[in-house]
């Protein structure tokens, strides 16, 4: 049996939303440590969600989660409006028709350490994928993980992203990442 959605969708900006991605990234230490962050870096999410209104198609959405009471459709949760009821929890980062037409890179599935290994970020990807298909006409997903991050693979595999076998080396800070290319059709 399918549970409703305990989370929405809300689209973010830097005009609503600079403290509360703060705080969710604050709430996500383990993440900047594998890359050597001892912490979150001061003004990080306002460079973000002032960056992606530059890239085109790149979308920041907050997981928020919906007090117990609330009732919602996907449909509303996907055009919930920044004065949505709840706690920003989470965030989805993608561009859409990159590298090409019809295809979206996923950046990133973020979830607050305190809300981890709840179905969280199943839920978030479950809310995204038809709206990617019937209003945004994806065709295919593509995401890269860093290999030093098992639990984001075996997160992707399970939502049906399969290894390509494509690797890309970058650097981060001191240090480099591999990171590994996952597919999806939509």
């Amino acid at each position: 049996m399918n549970l409703p959605p305990t989370i929405s969708l809300v689209p973010l900006s830097a005009e609503w939303h600079i403290d509360a991605l703060q705080q969710v990234y604050w709430a996500t230490p383990g993440y900047w440590a594998m890359y050597n962050f001892p912490a979150v870096p001061a003004g990080q999410a306002e460079h973000d969600l002032r960056t992606a209104v530059t890239m085109p198609g790149r979308t920041l959405l907050g997981i928020v989660q919906r007090p117990a009471d609330a009732e919602q459709t996907i449909a509303e949760s996907m055009i919930a409006s920044q004065a949505a009821p709840g706690e920003l929890i989470g965030l989805l980062d993608f561009r859409l028709h990159w590298p090409d037409e019809q295809i979206v890179s996923m950046g990133m599935i973020m979830v607050a350490e305190p809300y981890q290994r709840r179905g969280i970020a199943r839920q978030a990807w479950t809310l995204l994928q038809p709206w990617l298909t019937a209003q945004a006409q994806m065709q295919k997903a593509r995401v890269t993980v860093e290999q030093f991050n098992p639990t984001a693979l075996k997160f992707f595999e399970s939502v049906g992203f399969r290894l390509t076998g494509e690797a890309n080396r970058i650097k981060v800070g001191d240090k480099f990442v591999r990171l590994l290319a996952m597919e999806m059709s939509l």
